[in-house]
């Protein structure tokens, strides 16, 4: 039995971060949540788990944390993650993932945090060659976004060589859907990712849903994604952490995906169904770097942890972003 060491969850009132205070608090490890609440909400943190409002730069906030805390695991989360606005800013993504990661870990170093779960991404690989994607195929990023995830990465990498820390990468695919129970999801207004655009489109607060590019070397001519249940990636994390614990040596890098993928049309198809009715779709050309398909290759991850999905299905996805939706439109006091 892995001991439940106290966990610092960076960015813990956002979309995946909460979702992994919720799989720490419900499976009884000590969590505690600093964020500058500038994209999260107060209100995706659970009752009685402590937030610390402020900035992971704060390198005096960071020690006050640990002591108050006895932090002995960080899983990070905060950072910047819309791609068009890295291109466009790319100074604020190196800022907001990478220089700010670097004094996190710098924090980390001296405060003796032994553990480190990392928040990747498939944007890594930039336009892969081959589909699925392995860890080990070339990483190329093809924006700034996916270059600050990388750049975080060989710096981990080196501090993991020099001092007594080993981390977990975890690069995620498309993550989507909420928790099964409705007590966080999705809650950024704006959002661009496709099945929060969907489920949003299917309950009127969007006009349409766009489709960018129906000329992809795909089936149906859209691009295919592997979609990755929110919580299934939460539960990923903290057996990642597990495995850490239990291997103060040794440091990973893993995909965090379900090995399949699906059309935005089969996605968007998803979304009449369990709504039934029939979205509004406006077919439009393709956006630049935009890859025909991205699909995971997760031999790895379930050989290294004991990760079995239980919401490996687009449907249950979609209801799950669908309740989720109408929850947020009543914290809200939308109609």
């Amino acid at each position: 039995m892995t001991k439940k060491l106290p966990v610092l969850v960076t960015g813990g009132a956002g979309y995946i971060g909460s979702h992994a205070v919720l799989a720490l608090k419900d499976a009884g490890w000590p969590v505690a949540v600093i964020d500058n609440l500038t994209t999260g909400f107060r209100f995706a943190i659970p009752d009685g788990v402590p937030l610390y409002e402020g900035d992971i730069e704060d390198g005096a906030l960071l020690a006050r944390i640990f002591a108050e805390q006895g932090t002995r695991a960080i899983m990070h989360f905060a950072g910047s993650i819309i791609v068009p606005e890295s291109v466009e800013n790319p100074l604020k993504y190196y800022h907001n993932n990478t220089a700010k990661t670097r004094a996190l870990l710098s924090a980390a170093v001296e405060g003796g945090v032994p553990h480190f779960i990392f928040s990747s991404t498939a944007a890594t690989y930039g336009i892969p060659e081959v589909s699925p994607v392995t860890e080990d195929c070339p990483r190329r990023p093809i924006n700034p976004y996916g270059m600050s995830k990388l750049m975080t990465e060989y710096m981990l990498a080196d501090v993991a060589a020099a001092h007594p820390l080993n981390f977990c990468a975890l690069r995620y695919f498309n993550v989507a859907g909420a928790d099964p129970q409705a007590r966080t999801g999705q809650s950024t207004a704006g959002a661009t990712h496709l099945i929060k655009v969907a489920v949003e489109a299917a309950l009127g607060k969007r006009d349409s849903v766009a489709v960018f590019g129906t000329d992809y070397a795909t089936p149906d001519g859209t691009g295919v994604r592997d979609y990755i249940h929110v919580s299934d990636l939460a539960a990923a994390h903290v057996l990642a952490l597990e495995e850490l614990i239990a291997r103060p040596s040794a440091s990973l890098t893993m995909n965090c995906g379900y090995g399949r993928g699906f059309s935005v049309l089969e996605v968007l198809d998803a979304v009449d169904r369990v709504t039934n009715n029939k979205l509004v779709r406006h077919m439009g050309p393709r956006r630049a770097g935009d890859p025909d398909s991205l699909i995971s290759d997760n031999k790895r991850i379930k050989a290294t942890i004991p990760w079995v999905p239980k919401y490996a299905d687009l449907d249950v996805i979609v209801g799950h972003a669908l309740a989720w939706e109408r929850r947020l439109g009543e914290i809200r006091g939308e109609s």
